[in-house]
């Protein structure tokens, strides 16, 4: 069969005038480095305050917009350019910073509804997207960055005049991905799959799945809660992040990971105020497939 031409600008319908790179045919992917560390504020409404965290190997530094902190349902969107992008490379197309892509596939990749409602929050996860500001130490693609970067270096909403009132109609998505991610899943190919389920998760699930998946290969990971917390991004006190654990622990949803927390008395803060004793904790994620039975170490 004789293949067609491709078509030319000139007879594409005006409002066309573009190539899409959704849908997205392969699977949801993140760049390993942005599932290990906490770059997104754990929140649905507006985060104001900056987000730091420092060990003596990374740092990371994030400066709200006049929207806040990029969020973790903002993630979302980096979720979905991540995995347009890895599943080009896979394909051995050639790829560039520039992602153009439809807000319906998007919405049904990530599960959201196709509601009006959707639409204006995807205005607004795109505004801090761009405007967030990340400074960081982690390398990318052997190259290192002084100063401040977004994720998205360029984010737009392209719509079409339709009907006799004109009404306006959103065609597509176009970002711009910034240097520093771009390099990161291009020349580190340290990129990997999410479950299925992520998007039905909460925030603090989201987050301790991608710790888990990003850092528990095969092995089991046991991480005392004060360090977990900050590598989770919890910005709350530790009381809190404590309940919510617990909570979780009872719940056991995280997909393909079993949590558990193991408390006991600290002996060096026993002496507490009103003689209250305090309670050390640390926190094991093992694969769902090595999880021994109860009562087993």
């Amino acid at each position: 069969m004789t293949q067609k031409p491709l078509s030319s600008p000139a007879t594409i319908p005006q409002g066309e005038l573009f190539q899409l790179d959704s849908p997205l045919t392969g699977e949801i992917r993140g760049e390993r480095s942005l599932m290990a560390f906490p770059f997104f504020a754990l929140s649905k409404n507006a985060w104001m305050k900056p987000l730091a965290y420092a060990t003596p190997e990374v740092s990371i530094e994030v400066r709200p917009s006049a929207r806040g902190v990029a969020t973790i349902y903002d993630k979302e969107i980096v979720l979905y350019i991540a995995s347009l992008m890895a599943t080009k490379i896979d394909e051995g197309a050639g790829v560039s910073q520039d992602f153009i892509f439809t807000a319906h596939d998007l919405f049904s990749v990530t599960g959201s509804n196709h509601s009006a409602r959707s639409y204006s929050r995807l205005a607004d996860a795109l505004e801090r997207l761009q405007g967030t500001q990340i400074r960081t130490n982690i390398e990318a693609g052997g190259e290192g960055e002084e100063g401040f970067f977004s994720w998205l270096s360029e984010a737009r909403l392209q719509y079409a005049r339709s009907g006799k009132k004109g009404e306006k109609r959103l065609k597509a998505v176009k970002v711009r991905l910034c240097d520093w991610l771009f390099r990161a899943i291009l020349r580190d190919r340290q990129v990997l799959d999410y479950a299925g389920t992520y998007f039905q998760l909460g925030p603090i699930e989201r987050r301790i799945y991608e710790v888990a998946r990003s850092t528990c290969e095969g092995e089991k990971l046991e991480i005392d809660i004060k360090t977990f917390r900050l590598q989770i991004g919890f910005q709350n006190q530790l009381s809190n992040f404590r309940a919510a654990m617990r909570q979780i622990v009872a719940e056991n949803a995280i997909p393909d990971y079993h949590v558990d927390m193991v408390e006991e008395e600290d002996d060096a803060e026993n002496a507490g105020k009103r003689g209250r004793k305090s309670m050390k904790a640390k926190i094991v994620i093992r694969p769902r497939a090595a999880s021994p039975a109860l009562g087993q170490g």
